[in-house]
């Protein structure tokens, strides 16, 4: 029976006068406890305050009408904020590390280990250079406890622990806004020597580099549907993670750390020579039976929000399964109804452990959980081919990277505070980064559409994502504003929806397999500071950007259940950017507060049919001397 959530102490509706706010600089950085971000410093001066939108609800789609209500009512704006909480609890932050209480706990490898030998199956080669891989995957290796230890060892793994004053607090290999880490990662795979005799379903402990088994599952269920050497990975969000700092507009952030995930398991992947689809004919409740979230008690959304105590919103909302596979894989077609069924026999299975408690009091953001009711996905039934040929990305002739691993671009990665306003990068180095972030891959003057290159081949829909691009310290190309377009079928409905004195030009010396157009030039780091929240992060870097969506056709015509696989999309963007910007020696941060409409505005987008979703900027970073950087492994006995 559904659990009620209870009665609220208090409601938590506001309206503010306004207020003037003069505020350090800051950004959706990774320093939880030296500093309030901007967007949460402002959301303390005005908690509940709610943009106002005309965007009009569809009376035909509930769920529909939910999502376009939900967008519209967690826009930022000028004069208002999206609703989120008083200050920071800081008491009831949540614990970044879920686990499974009474759940056997399996340690993994920890590296560097190398060269493979015909007599020990514990030891790996050492990783590739990191942009090898995008011209062509290496030889597969093996599943075994090694290679699946390196694999989450580079994807979702601890990177460092940080520690100044009397606080310390861990970074990971995937990024979050906030650094709060909604996402969670499981484990479903045949059986593997040294981890398990039979198949399994295991949770990804991050802070111990470990697996908790959670259950054993059928035999014969993995030979029926999957090719040799094969496994899958599921991801979940707990949505209160990011709530207790966002409120509201958490929902966003869960998927865009989705996003970052599903690109962090790409690449960690590529670097072992295996390639990755997300599974996305299944259907929502197959997600939960097979990554046992089916065990989390449900409960009856409350009608607005609420404040007490309630460890039920604590549960693991289920974003996505993931299949791991060889690359060269000859022939893999999956039929989704075959498939479902069979994973309706995991509610049977024997799940071990209890989940732990992150909080002792919550606030429930009601739109949040009704929003992600509206988005779950049906079963889409028919055989799908998930082989596709795989496709380089282009090559510009100035190298600009500096041989890095694929290790070492991934691990070094991190959120940077502050830009130094002064760094640049040529043009070269910036068309070549623009390369890595197209779908297709370099075709030979075919339309970027698909995604065939690395990783966004792991997404089973065509690119509906697109760039707008403030050009600030790129030497050889004038400061001013650019457009990236992902999906060329979109170009005609792009240069009609914004400002009829664009030029929509390609810039001097841009590869012709690069659909990269200026717009119009000048100096556009105010117009970028002020958009991303009044952030100095956006203007001082080489170059920001926002990631505008092709939105409400998407959600018309594909389904309401791309709403969040929009925000997937620029999440696998957002961290090609960012192993981007550290293979060549710099830095970069993703920014979740940026004023919606004004943005729209700023290209001359008018109605929903294109929406921003994300922003990012790329530089030179500042480093905080006082921060003191530790290992990962093995890390202080802290859970933060």
């Amino acid at each position: 029976m559904p659990l009620r959530l209870p009665s609220p102490r208090f409601s938590i509706f506001w309206n503010p006068p306004a207020v003037a706010l003069l505020l350090p600089p800051s950004s959706t950085s990774t320093l939880p406890f030296l500093s309030l971000t901007v967007s949460s410093a402002m959301a303390m001066a005005m908690p509940f305050s709610s943009s106002s939108s005309n965007t009009p609800l569809d009376q035909d789609d509930p769920n529909l009408s939910q999502v376009l209500k939900y967008h519209s009512q967690t826009k930022h704006a000028f004069s208002s904020y999206a609703r989120g909480p008083h200050g920071l609890d800081w008491a009831n932050q949540p614990n970044p590390f879920r686990r499974y209480i009474a759940a056997p706990l399996l340690p993994l490898s920890h590296f560097p280990i190398l060269k493979q030998s015909d007599a020990a199956d514990d030891v790996i080669d050492e990783a590739p250079r990191y942009d090898s891989l995008f011209v062509s995957l290496p030889n597969p290796k093996t599943v075994c406890k090694a290679t699946i230890s390196q694999f989450f060892y580079d994807s979702l793994a601890l990177s460092a622990w940080k520690s100044t004053g009397f606080s310390t607090w861990s970074l990971r290999v995937n990024p979050s806004s906030g650094n709060l880490h909604p996402t969670e990662a499981y484990l479903i795979s045949p059986p593997i020597k040294s981890i398990s005799d039979s198949g399994f379903v295991a949770h990804y402990a991050p802070k111990e580099h470990a697996l908790e088994i959670r259950a054993q599952i059928p035999d014969g269920f993995f030979f029926k549907f999957f090719p040799e050497n094969s496994f899958l990975i599921g991801l979940s969000s707990i949505f209160w993670r990011e709530a207790w700092k966002y409120g509201e507009r958490a929902f966003r952030y869960c998927n865009h750390d989705v996003g970052h995930a599903i690109a962090a398991v790409s690449m960690a992947a590529a670097g072992l020579g295996w390639d990755v689809k997300v599974l996305d004919g299944l259907e929502y409740d197959d997600l939960k039976k097979l990554m046992g979230l089916h065990t989390f008690p449900e409960f009856e959304i409350p009608s607005r929000p609420v404040k007490g105590s309630f460890p039920v919103i604590e549960f693991e909302h289920p974003d996505c399964v993931l299949a791991v596979f060889p690359n060269g894989t000859a022939d893999f077609t999956l039929n989704y109804e075959e498939l479902s069924s069979a994973i309706q026999e995991f509610t049977e299975l024997d799940w071990k452990g209890e989940a732990n408690l992150l909080s002792k009091q919550h606030i429930c953001w009601d739109i949040i959980y009704r929003t992600a009711m509206a988005v779950e996905k049906p079963l889409t039934g028919e055989c799908r081919a998930l082989v596709h040929p795989f496709q380089s990305s282009g090559v510009i002739g100035e190298r600009p990277y500096k041989d890095f691993t694929v290790r070492e671009v991934v691990r070094k990665r991190r959120s940077a505070v502050d830009m130094d306003g002064v760094t640049s990068i040529t043009r070269a180095t910036f068309y070549q980064i623009l390369l890595h972030c197209v779908p297709s891959g370099s075709r030979g003057g075919e339309k970027q559409r698909e995604g065939l290159a690395l990783p966004f081949r792991a997404l089973p829909w065509e690119a509906e994502v697109h760039a707008a691009m403030f050009v600030h310290r790129v030497v050889g190309l004038p400061q001013g504003l650019y457009f990236l377009v992902r999906n060329e079928d979109h170009f005609d409905e792009l240069k009609k929806a914004t400002k009829p004195d664009f030029k929509w030009v390609k810039p001097d010396g841009c590869p012709s397999d690069l659909p990269l157009y200026e717009l119009h030039r000048g100096d556009y780091q105010a117009l970028s500071k002020r958009l991303s929240c009044h952030q100095d992060i956006a203007s001082d870097g080489c170059f920001s950007l926002g990631m505008i969506a092709h939105y409400e056709p998407t959600l018309r015509q594909k389904g309401v259940y791309m709403y969040p696989r929009l925000f997937w999309e620029t999440g696998v963007l957002g961290q090609v950017l960012y192993l981007e910007s550290h293979a060549v020696d710099i830095s970069a941060t993703g920014i979740g507060c940026f004023f919606d409409d004004p943005v729209h505005e700023t290209l001359g987008l008018k109605g929903s049919n294109f929406q921003s979703l994300y922003h990012f900027t790329v530089g030179g970073p500042v480093l905080d001397k006082r921060i003191m950087s530790l290992p990962a492994y093995p890390g202080p006995n802290v859970d933060a």
